[in-house]
């Protein structure tokens, strides 16, 4: 019986191994870029062309200036690898975060740590766990592996529903999926409420906290769980270069979790090497407030522009803090993303509880006022 047991686990290894882990960055990435909407696919997503990007949450004032030099300054050493520069740059996070460099990974972007975590944990089959509609990177890549995706649908502000996600927990949960402020909506979760139900929930499960958009809110304001890792909890908080930072074109990311999570899930990391334009650029970034403060600063004139013209057709909204609005379509989801497009702008379609929605990135402001103004021609 112990041969066999073992025998059947090594395949499902090898499995994973020898066909999963060289396709894992381009799966993440086919995900990421997968459509989210009937729409979408008889549309299409990311099509050729140059357009205002609008959907992709992107970050139209980046990278930094002190980012741009640091690459500018790197050049040098592009023909090298970034072995040591890596050991360095998780030091430097470590500190950030205040942890030890045990407990940081780095990836190719969030999206490759997703996937990781999502593959990780799908091979064990059970179920992941999560709010809907929310970023789907991990629950798809965990589908695919063997996992089974439980859905608990936002609350009426287009909120989580801790209660409800509480509630759907079962014996085989093998991660709660949060993210806050979540994509596509831009809502958040009261600090106190996720702080508590995130250790609640970490005695049964694998708490994974996504932040990518944590950046956004005023300092004052950004309450990470990462201070649960600190003290012991299962609980994984993820973080990116792509949004406030600007860097989505060069891919970084990282997880701060207990050192055994980050080992179960490195052991399917395939050979990634961060390159040494990124790590430049990000260590320059992250003392660069006064950029991140700018950022702010703009997204949320820009956003609070586009709410206001929401407000004006008296639509319906989640209320966001991030840079990303989610509120139902007005017209067919399909005719909304050809005639956007027509007029030089890109945005999404998701489907929720049988209805289409329309999720747009905040742009800059001229830009936003450029959309609302070819967004009247689209709905007239």
């Amino acid at each position: 019986m112990e041969n066999t047991f073992t025998r059947r686990n090594w395949l499902k290894s090898a499995a994973a191994l020898g066909a999963g882990l060289p396709l894992s960055i381009a799966l993440a990435e086919e995900l990421m870029a997968a459509p989210v909407s009937r729409a979408e696919k008889l549309h299409g997503v990311f099509r050729p062309g140059k357009l205002i990007r609008l959907g992709s949450n992107e970050n139209p004032y980046g990278p930094s200036a002190r980012a741009r030099e640091a690459i500018k300054a790197s050049i040098t050493e592009h023909n090298r690898y970034s072995f040591a520069e890596s050991q360095e740059f998780k030091k430097v996070l470590a500190e950030k975060e205040g942890v030890s460099p045990d407990y940081i990974l780095l990836g190719a972007g969030s999206g490759e740590l997703l996937a990781l975590a999502g593959m990780s944990l799908g091979i064990e089959g059970g179920s992941v766990l999560s709010a809907f509609p929310t970023f789907r990177t991990l629950m798809e890549f965990a589908v695919k592996f063997n996992a089974r995706w439980d859905k608990v649908d936002l609350d009426e502000t287009l909120t989580h529903n801790l209660e409800a996600m509480a509630a759907a927990v079962k014996p085989d949960t093998k991660i709660i999926f949060v993210v806050n402020p979540n994509n596509p909506t831009g809502t958040i979760v009261e600090p106190a409420r996720l702080k508590s139900f995130s250790e609640e929930m970490a005695r049964k499960a694998i708490v994974y906290s996504d932040e990518a958009y944590l950046e956004f809110l005023e300092p004052s304001q950004q309450h990470s769980m990462v201070d649960l890792v600190r003290k012991g909890h299962n609980v994984i908080v993820s973080r990116t270069f792509s949004k406030i930072y600007g860097l989505a074109g060069l891919r970084l990311g990282y997880l701060v979790a207990k050192p055994d999570i980050l080992q179960k899930f490195a052991k399917y990391q395939p050979g990634t090497i961060i390159n040494q334009p990124v790590l430049a650029a990000a260590n320059a970034s992250l003392g660069d407030t006064e950029f991140m403060s700018y950022t702010r600063k703009k997204n949320a004139e820009a956003r609070d522009y586009f709410c206001k013209y929401l407000d004006s057709k008296k639509w319906f909204y989640g209320k966001s803090h991030a840079n990303v609005v989610l509120f139902p379509a007005p017209k067919a989801g399909k005719t909304i993303l050809e005639e956007t497009e027509k007029r030089g702008f890109q945005i999404r379609i998701w489907d929720y509880q049988d209805r289409e929605w329309c999720r747009v990135s905040i742009g800059t402001l001229d830009e936003m006022k450029a959309f609302t103004k070819a967004f009247d021609e689209v709905i007239a």
